[in-house]
């Protein structure tokens, strides 16, 4: 099933983010996490690529998997940004062939190879990715948005600027980078309602469960850390545990917070540990329950 026709029937949706193993493990051994997602009913799951598109057979092997054992929709990453159009092709191809309808349309990042030169006939960016599948394929294509902006973005307005061409391209709907401030994307929200971007937007999750986990995302995103929660940070960075305990909350406070806004969907990024995604959903199980009857009602 299409992400898009889902929301048409259910609103919020509840989703689970994973990633392949290392070239260097069997693939099966994702297997065993998807069976233990699985039985948390998500709506739907997404399979990244590993960095610089290593993994891109892998995704949509696990892609695949998701969808022809378990009837569960699936929606396999696609990133564009060393690839030509010959190999986008070939991707198109492959996710015909296993029965893939949805996308999450990306360029990715820049290969840290110095002697990198992008093909000739490629893609410069997401938007025009999204314009290929939409022109070729007959996809469902999910673009990505950034609450706090880009890294690369020169701003705020200008990164919801670009994000109404992916819009424009054909997206049909939309996932955010992680976020701690759920203010900051109730802000983000009404900025891109003004641009006219009325697309679903799925709000993504990824509790903080260590201090080195903090680090690497804050270097990757430049995610801002609100004081409630690097107060938590300060209090507990020595004590495992109770680092573990507190950041759980966090994101289920939060998780709460933004399903009583009224957001599209939860997309939990979950690092391949289903006891993650498990403690989120055991928490606001009621809450769930609440809103899938109001869908279904409405």
């Amino acid at each position: 099933m299409k992400i898009k026709d889902k929301f048409k029937v259910k609103n919020p949706l509840v989703s689970f983010e994973i990633f392949p193993p290392k070239a260097d493990y069997p693939v099966d051994t994702i297997y065993d996490s998807i069976d233990e997602l699985y039985s948390l009913y998500p709506d739907f799951m997404s399979v990244t690529y590993g960095a610089g598109g290593s993994t891109k057979d892998r995704t949509i092997e696990i892609s695949s998997h998701i969808q022809n054992k378990y009837k569960l929709t699936s929606i396999a990453h696609v990133t564009c940004i060393s690839s030509s159009r010959n190999e986008i092709n070939n991707i198109i191809n492959s996710l015909k062939k296993n029965n893939i309808h949805n996308v999450l349309a990306l360029r990715g990042d820049y290969p840290k190879d110095a002697a990198y030169t992008p093909p000739s006939d490629g893609f410069k960016n997401s938007v025009e990715l999204i314009e290929y599948f939409r022109k070729n394929t007959n996809l469902c294509i999910g673009a990505a948005c950034y609450p706090e902006k880009h890294p690369e973005a020169y701003d705020l307005n200008a990164d919801i600027d670009f994000l109404k061409r992916k819009v424009d391209a054909g997206a049909d709907f939309l996932i955010t980078q992680m976020f701690f401030d759920n203010e900051l994307f109730y802000d983000f929200y009404d900025k891109i309602h003004k641009k006219g971007i009325n697309l679903p937007v799925i709000t993504g999750i990824m509790p903080i469960l260590n201090k080195n986990q903090i680090k690497a995302i804050v270097n990757l995103t430049g995610n801002i850390i609100p004081v409630k929660l690097r107060r938590i940070l300060d209090k507990y960075e020595n004590n495992p545990v109770a680092l573990n305990e507190a950041g759980m909350s966090y994101a289920i406070s939060q998780t709460i917070d933004l399903l009583s806004w009224g957001v599209d969907g939860i997309h939990i990024y979950t690092m391949n540990k289903p006891s993650t995604a498990k403690k989120i959903l055991g928490s606001i199980s009621a809450i769930r329950g609440v809103l899938t009857n109001e869908s279904k009602s409405s």
